[in-house]
């Protein structure tokens, strides 16, 4: 495999060396205990920081959630509290998963439809540039999972796609310009998703392919970007029964063991046969994939003895401390996984070079830090990535160009979906409905107790802003939600009124909607994807987005 015999992406001088020889032997049980952990902060308050940095984690997981200077207090104040220095990680993936003070990017599938690896770089060192000057060293991205199960609601737009070569291009591009910029890259979701419809937030779900199938695909993935010296790699709640059994052909349950606490997914597999010497983390403990495998006390200390270095997040931060000391103590975790973990935490720091940085070196001063967020150059190349990725994937009659001439009265029939991720940015469609009036057309919102009719109605615009999120079990075009009433949603517009299917997420809606005489996938609600379409809409801009996967979810019906 591709990572086979490479260099280590923790590889150290000998000054580092030293300091994480010299730093773990310092520490007491505890500390290093204490050390595995990677906690959740949501939110800037003192008293919430403080609640998290007492409990000496090796890392605090980001979720800012209020202004720009709360933000940088919380951060430096993080920092200063560590003795040993504190990584801090943030699930940086683009689309509504944006910080309101960063530039806005577009998600991995959006990115994918600009099908255009230069500017794929170039936002990649915007989020790492301003990733770094907000205090964050570690992003726990890219997904490198593929869109195989068009209904999984966890996977589409927060993937590069269906196509392999597509996903492995995007994330050795994304990689790449990531670390170069001195932020860990993490790929993620080990052993691969995006062949189970199911969520590993809900229920432990499972990478059903066979080896011979898993090795030319995942294998050939993760072993390229090992080869490239990712430096983390993410182990999820998620089964590949086909290696266990490869391994133990008489395993029964064990071979739907999530990969979280499964020794031989991450010691045989991922560290022995492909080659891997950089960090596991685990995926989020408290994931319904972990929590209905195994009681807590249990689970906690296996993650690490199984082949995790660090335990991410906790909703009862000082209980898993707890109970990972009485897991050494017991036996469950022996001190040999406890010093190989700790020692490559450690390593993990020193190559991101955070033993020899000072506080005001990871976050600058305030007025430092604004002027390197949300310059115009990066909102400029955002702007051209989102408009970029905006995809016609069908118009049967030759819709396009609209203009108010002929199109003049609009219904729009909207939902603006939601998001499991703290902070991410609000929901509106209020940039789409503007850009409409200021160009002329006369726009309303759908009233469920007046269909639209050929007599008052030029076109009929259904907007849908629901990206992947973890905890949708599954997304599909809800009729009925959409058109006020179950009754209702079986009214039907497409052949009596002009009507578009716009999605500002997920992209497989047209297997719900198979009928659908037009429709756009923009991949993400943020504004400038918003007005992006309508001015490809009105002809101003052509369509140039390349579809990352099959629209039309291997229905025949949808492409007529």
């Amino acid at each position: 495999m591709n990572g086979m015999h490479g260099r280590s992406p923790l590889a150290l001088d000998a000054d580092g060396e030293a300091w994480v020889a010299t730093t773990r032997d310092a520490m007491s049980i505890a500390d290093q205990v204490s050390q595995l952990f990677v906690f959740a902060c949501e939110g800037e308050h003192d008293d919430t920081v403080d609640a998290i940095t007492a409990l000496r984690p090796g890392g605090i997981h980001r979720f800012p959630t209020g202004p720009i200077d709360g933000v940088w207090r919380a951060a430096r104040r993080m920092l200063e509290s560590a003795d040993v220095p504190l990584v801090m990680s943030g699930d940086i993936e683009g689309g509504t998963i944006s910080y309101p003070f960063a530039t806005a990017v577009p998600n991995q599938m959006g990115l994918a439809a600009c099908d255009d690896l230069d500017l794929s770089e170039r936002i990649a060192r915007i989020v790492a540039r301003e990733s770094r000057a907000l205090g964050y060293d570690w992003s726990f991205t890219p997904v490198v999972d593929v869109n195989a199960e068009f209904r999984s609601a966890i996977v589409g737009t927060r993937s590069y796609g269906s196509d392999r070569e597509t996903v492995l291009a995007q994330a050795r591009t994304y990689v790449r310009a990531l670390q170069a910029e001195g932020v860990a890259a993490c790929a993620k979701h080990w052993p691969g998703d995006g062949f189970d419809s199911r969520d590993q937030h809900l229920v432990t779900s499972v990478n059903p392919l066979h080896m011979d199938a898993w090795r030319a695909l995942f294998g050939k993935i993760y072993g390229t970007l090992i080869g490239d010296g990712v430096m983390t790699i993410m182990s999820a709640h998620i089964a590949l029964p086909a290696y266990i059994r490869e391994r133990d052909s008489l395993a029964g349950r064990d071979a739907f063991m999530p990969a979280t606490i499964s020794r031989l997914l991450n010691e045989d597999l991922l560290r022995g046969e492909l080659g891997f010497q950089g960090l596991i983390v685990s995926d989020a403990t408290g994931m319904g994939g972990l929590t209905s495998w195994m009681e807590r006390e249990a689970a906690v200390p296996a993650v690490i003895e199984n082949g995790c270095d660090m335990f991410l997040f906790s909703r009862n931060p000082a209980r898993d401390i707890d109970l990972m000391m009485r897991g050494l103590r017991a036996g469950r975790l022996s001190e040999e996984r406890l010093h190989a973990a700790v020692t490559r935490i450690l390593s993990f720091k020193a190559a991101l070079g955070l033993h020899r940085k000072s506080v005001e070196e990871r976050v600058r001063p305030l007025d430092a830090m604004t002027t390197i967020l949300r310059t115009p150059e990066s909102q400029a190349t955002a702007r051209e990535a989102i408009g970029r990725g905006v995809t016609l994937t069908k118009d049967i009659d030759g819709l396009f160009p609209i203009g108010p001439a002929v199109h003049r009265r609009v219904v729009v029939i909207a939902e603006e979906g939601w998001s499991f991720f703290v902070g991410a940015l609000e929901r509106s469609f209020e940039p789409f409905l503007a850009e409409l009036r200021t160009r002329g057309f006369e726009v309303r919102m759908y009233d469920p107790g007046k269909h639209p009719t050929p007599e008052d109605t030029d076109l009929v615009l259904y907007l849908v802003g629901q990206e992947a999120t973890p905890a949708a079990y599954h997304i599909y075009l809800d009729l009925p939600k959409l058109h006020g009433g179950h009754r209702k949603g079986m009214t039907q517009y497409w052949r009596e009124i002009p009507t578009v299917l716009i999605s500002f997420g997920q992209p497989y809606y047209l297997f719900d909607a198979p009928t659908a005489r037009a429709a756009i996938n923009a991949y993400n609600a943020l504004e400038h994807a918003q007005v992006e379409v309508v001015r490809r809409m009105v002809g101003d801009a052509p369509f140039t987005g390349v579809s990352p996967v099959d629209p039309f979810c291997g229905q025949e019906q949808a492409r007529w």
